[in-house]
């Protein structure tokens, strides 16, 4: 299957380039970067500038590669869409239209759409329920969330409209080995790196903040199981995904498993703060559960038990090299 990826050289690229690439399917990968050097493992899969934003350059590329299915990752996250909205309307907004439209016009027969629990936020009449469902009114606190909320709703349309096979997923907060991008989840990545390469971390966070949370290895193969399923069994475009919910002195209650001398403390940042506290505590995620059969692997233990040697690993090849 020729596959293409946009945003690839992010957190989700790094581990779904390489489950590709081993599974024998012909992977284009672009993004506006070089490959990153995390992304070393990932040779075999062709690598293109694209800048998603420039709708010839987008159009040009997917004539050009002709993909049976595109993974639309390209995206600026909530903490850097906060400072540069927009950048992030542009890249968010922009390009998922774009992204669409080359679909539409080089026929690919499948987009799989990435939205986040930043499309929630605090309705005005109280707190999000817990857990949240699929279908609540959306009220995004971030330019982020305001652009996911709307390539939900294009992803819907050019499936109604132009027959454009797009699903998604609303993911949790995402953790890998690959460093983030900027995202409002953050602390809890650098919560494991920052134990390895320094003895401890400061979190921007509260000890309580809890939201959802999930391990890359899951969150690419609820990817890949979405992709792959029956579009008859589907009843919604978009889906909510669910792992696990831990407090922030949680992870470090689990992190400090692996390295008992590993030292947390806690200096919220008002900014990212109010965003960790506009979304969902905890996601409902059986009509996902029911539609094509998701279930989590990995719990928070099982994650840092994987997670641990996979970062000194990274460390040790010099491919973790972004600060905080």
């Amino acid at each position: 299957m020729k596959i293409l990826l946009t945003g690839a050289g992010g957190q989700i690229g790094h581990d779904l380039i390489g489950t590709l690439s081993a599974a024998g399917h012909s992977v284009t990968s672009t993004d506006l970067a070089p490959r990153p050097p995390s992304h070393a493992h990932a040779s075999g899969a062709s690598w293109q500038r694209l800048d998603v934003t420039d709708a010839a350059a987008t159009e040009a590329m997917f004539q050009k590669v002709k993909p049976d299915l595109v993974f639309h990752l390209a995206a600026i996250l909530s903490a850097r869409g906060e400072k540069d909205p927009k950048l992030a309307y542009d890249v968010n907004q922009t390009g998922t239209w774009n992204v669409l439209e080359a679909c539409r016009s080089a026929g690919v027969g499948r987009l799989l759409f990435t939205s986040s629990i930043a499309v929630f936020g605090p309705p005005p009449s109280g707190p999000l329920p817990d857990p949240t469902p699929d279908d609540v009114a959306l009220h995004p606190t971030t330019m982020y969330g305001v652009t996911k909320v709307a390539g939900e709703l294009l992803c819907a349309y050019y499936t109604q409209k132009f027959n454009v096979d797009c699903r998604g997923v609303r993911f949790p907060g995402l953790i890998s080995a690959a460093m983030p991008g900027g995202g409002s989840s953050d602390y809890a990545l650098f919560m494991y790196v920052d134990a390895v390469r320094k003895g401890g971390y400061e979190a921007f966070a509260r000890r309580d903040t809890r939201i959802p949370l999930m391990y890359m290895p899951d969150g690419v193969r609820a990817l890949l199981e979405l992709a792959m399923a029956d579009r008859e069994r589907l009843t919604r475009s978009i889906y909510n995904i669910a792992a696990f919910s831990p407090r922030a002195d949680e992870i470090a209650a689990s992190v400090q498993r692996e390295i008992p001398d590993a030292k947390f403390s806690y200096s919220p940042d008002p900014r990212r703060q109010s965003i960790l506290d506009s979304w969902p505590k905890s996601l409902d995620d059986s009509a996902a559960r029911r539609d094509w059969g998701w279930k989590p692997k990995y719990d928070l233990d099982a994650m840092t038990d994987d997670l641990v040697p996979r970062v000194r690993r990274m460390l040790e090849l010099g491919a973790i090299l972004s600060s905080h």
